[in-house]
């Protein structure tokens, strides 16, 4: 089996896996906690944090473990990577976030695919997406071109998990998550509508943090990639 075909494997496998993590803690939470949002919250937030770092273990040696379509566009502009690989990761960054979010749906007894009709509108939250998405990107690449990309995963992991609290959006922060989330009408559900400007929002929070990565930290390290959020 060539390299190619093992990384798409692990961007697959492990965007399945986030968004199982993700929307299946995200209805365990609303029925474990039904009148509670703010426990609904962490309890999510806590299993997504927990899954993510544990995923980025597991797949960094693969493929990278980016798992986000904004990580990997960075990756390839930062260090003059062939844009082939975003023709690779791209489509099964975002399948893999589509059938992990069915799969979670139907752990859970719900329908297999319900549109999410949570409304997430309004500039605060895009606002929130933007510094939410632009902290991510500089977390992974500091890491990566000071040589510590080992640290990666509890430091992602940790940001996530925090990220959810301090930003108004819950810091979806991913775009592939974000078409997932479509797919479920639970807690971690977004409505198609409000999905979009949620990528928009991504992507320029990427381009800023992309920026704050070469001001801050313009010669990297000699060492591969790995460890994506």
């Amino acid at each position: 089996m060539s390299h190619t075909v093992r990384a798409a494997a692990g961007e697959f496998l492990g965007s399945a896996g986030l968004a199982a993590a993700v929307v299946g803690s995200g209805i365990a939470a609303q029925r474990l906690s039904p009148t509670d949002v703010g426990l609904q919250l962490f309890e999510n937030a806590f299993a997504t944090a927990l899954g993510l770092a544990v995923l980025i273990v597991v797949f960094a040696t693969v493929s990278g473990a980016h798992f986000n379509p904004v990580v990997t566009v960075v990756d390839i502009v930062l260090h003059r990577r062939a844009w082939s690989t975003a023709a690779v990761y791209l489509p099964v960054q975002i399948l893999g976030c589509i059938v992990g979010a069915i799969l979670a749906n139907v752990m859970f007894a719900a329908p297999a695919v319900a549109w999410g009709t949570t409304d997430r509108s309004g500039w605060p939250l895009l606002l929130s997406e933007v510094v939410a998405t632009a902290g991510l990107i500089l977390v992974i690449f500091a890491l990566v071109r000071t040589g510590r990309s080992h640290l990666a995963a509890p430091a992602v992991g940790a940001y996530i998990g925090a990220a959810y609290f301090f930003t108004s959006s819950t810091s979806f922060a991913n775009p592939a998550i974000t078409v997932g989330r479509m797919f479920t009408d639970s807690f971690a559900g977004i409505s198609p509508a409000t999905a979009w400007p949620f990528i928009v929002a991504q992507f320029i929070g990427a381009a800023l943090g992309f920026a704050a990565v070469r001001f801050l930290f313009p010669v990297a390290a000699s060492e591969p990639v790995v460890a994506r959020g």
